[in-house]
């Protein structure tokens, strides 16, 4: 796997985004210029960074193999450490993909079933409405309109059974797709049991591992600290985000561009592991529910390609985040697709992240941020990218 390291220094001064420096330290790739792709990275990114304020962000980009990285900005603004490709930040909901790909590892183990309902796992929600919703519909956000975020109110785990059993449920499972973190953090602590462990033990120990990823957690270690970059809300806040119930596997894991970018290479076959997580990664990309603008699989969403920049923002609406979307049922499943665009966005609090890739081409982006800002921006931004290294290529 060859790999560029493309450094854009670009320091705050008095809220002025500076021009940025280019560091090169391999050949240029035969069949694309790497300054070209320099140029077309900045000026997705440099814009983006003025607009919103972004402090620090990295770029992460494959063609065929061959790996490139785009620093710009600081990791804090207090110390005022350049980011750099192996910086931590936090994904948010991306980290929903790693649930997934669990869930399938433990399918393929024997630990579980995935057309199962979710109460024969948790014996605490027999008789609730969980002994009709399976858990592919908690991984395909299609089990009810649960709320995005776990009630403040619950605290615990005796708490959020307690809650979860007397839910009542506005739609039958499988017929609305409703974006929760509730459904997919069940899935994640049904998986992790399954396998004898806890969630942060089924990650490091046993997925992260086993994908090559050396440096995601979902609890940073005190020893990778200096690598955390510090996050900001829309205020400029420094913040980072909070432990709570099911946040560690709805939102929880910290990663850096290059580990995230083996993860989107080896989601389209490109690492040689072993055969059952390939299975559990390439089985996140079936397809379940038609949503009307996108495909809904495993946590992962995709739309046939190639494929205009607006069809791609109607499934990253306001409507479609945060409310009920009718959606059919894919019978049989839809096998995984190589010329579709594969997306997820991830944000927490102070952080911003963004995945995509087209599997035919084996073209992927990932965009890591440490600040929050709006969702079409980052898919934009990918879309113009991934588009334009197209361009080049012709």
């Amino acid at each position: 796997m060859q790999r560029h390291t493309l450094l854009a220094t670009m320091p705050l001064l008095s809220g002025v985004l500076l021009t940025a420096t280019l560091f090169s330290n391999v050949t240029t790739a035969q069949t694309l210029n790497s300054k070209d792709i320099q140029s077309l990275v900045d000026s997705a990114v440099k814009p983006l960074m003025a607009e919103y304020g972004i402090p620090g962000a990295v770029i992460g980009i494959t063609i065929e193999g061959k790996q490139y990285f785009y620093q710009y900005g600081v990791s804090s603004k207090t110390t005022g450490q350049s980011v750099t490709e192996d910086t931590l930040f936090e994904i948010g909901s991306i980290s929903k993909t790693f649930t997934a790909t669990l869930a399938n590892y433990a399918q393929g183990e024997g630990k579980l079933t995935l057309t199962d309902m979710a109460s024969d796992y948790v014996p605490a929600l027999k008789g609730s409405h969980f002994d009709k919703i399976s858990l592919i519909n908690l991984a395909t956000h299609t089990a009810g309109d649960l709320p995005m975020q776990v009630p403040d109110k619950v605290t615990n785990n005796a708490e959020l059974m307690d809650y979860l059993k007397h839910w009542q449920p506005s739609f039958a499972p499988g017929t609305h797709r409703n974006y929760a973190n509730p459904t997919i953090g069940l899935l994640g602590m049904i998986a992790a049991q399954s396998l004898n462990k806890t969630f942060q033990q089924a990650l490091e120990q046993t997925l992260f591992p086993q994908l090559g990823m050396t440096s995601s957690y979902i609890n940073v270690p005190s020893s990778k600290m200096a690598d955390y970059a510090q996050g900001y809300d829309k205020q400029d806040m420094p913040v980072r985000v909070n432990p709570g119930v099911l946040a560690d596997e709805a939102y929880g894991v910290k990663t850096t561009a290059t580990d995230l970018l083996h993860f989107v290479e080896a989601n389209m076959q490109m690492h040689p592991l072993a055969k059952p997580l390939q299975a559990a990664l390439d089985e996140t990309h079936t397809g379940y529910f038609d949503v009307g603008m996108m495909t809904q699989d495993m946590i992962w969403e995709h739309y046939s390609y190639p494929i205009d920049l607006d069809k791609i923002l109607m499934g990253h609406t306001q409507e479609v985040v945060f409310g009920s979307t009718p959606v059919k049922p894919i019978v049989p499943p839809l096998a995984p697709q190589q010329n579709v665009w594969i997306n997820k966005t991830g944000s927490t609090g102070g952080f911003a992240a963004y995945a995509a890739f087209i599997p035919a081409q084996k073209l992927g982006i990932v965009l890591l941020s440490n600040k929050n800002y709006p969702v079409p921006p980052r898919v934009t931004v990918g879309y113009q990218i991934l588009t334009g290294i197209e361009k080049l290529q012709k």
